[in-house]
């Protein structure tokens, strides 16, 4: 059996870790991708080389995919319908003083 990159040589299944990087000009990380690694430190430093290459990020996020909980797209509708009664938490009903900017 051939050891592959995302596999120990025991056999055993590395753990994948999503990518979150902040670009220079971001202000928050954004998801770039995924990838196998036996710890932390060594993801960290595999998502360096995978998807800073060309110097465009300042900071890097990896976390287990195991240790995220996501909604479902497919309930989307009820789940997200309880802030629909909440009108209050839309823009709209504030007026925006004068010199305020990036708001």
């Amino acid at each position: 059996m051939s050891e592959t990159p995302s596999s120990t040589s025991s056999g055993q299944e590395w753990p994948l870790w999503e990518v979150f990087v902040r670009s220079r000009r971001g202000l928050a990380h954004t998801h770039a991708g995924s990838l196998h690694a036996p710890d932390a430190e060594l993801a960290l430093r595999n998502a360096r080389d995978l998807y800073t290459r060309r110097g465009e990020g300042v900071s890097l996020w990896v976390v287990p995919s195991a240790a995220i909980t996501a909604s479902s797209p497919d309930e989307k509708d009820p789940f997200f319908e309880p802030s629909a009664d909440k009108p209050y938490r839309h823009p709209t009903f504030y007026e925006i003083p004068e010199g305020v900017k990036h708001l």
